[in-house]
């Protein structure tokens, strides 16, 4: 979504090397995505659940 999308961007962290941020998100598997602090998930959804976690993070954020 970051590639196709200006209003999308995304972050990739080594957690090994931050094991702070690490702690912060509670990572204790990857993939670990995290949208905009409020809304997690681990592993590999299948694209229509990805997107609906996005529009969930997104609906959070406008208070829609």
């Amino acid at each position: 979504m970051a590639i196709e999308s200006e209003k999308v961007t995304a972050d990739v962290i080594e957690v090994s090397e931050f094991p702070l941020i690490a702690r912060r998100y509670d990572v204790f598997a990857v993939p670990k995505v995290v949208i905009n602090d409020r809304i997690s998930f681990e592993g590999a959804l299948p694209e229509q659940l990805f997107l609906q976690k996005v529009l969930e993070a997104a609906a959070e954020g406008t208070g829609v």
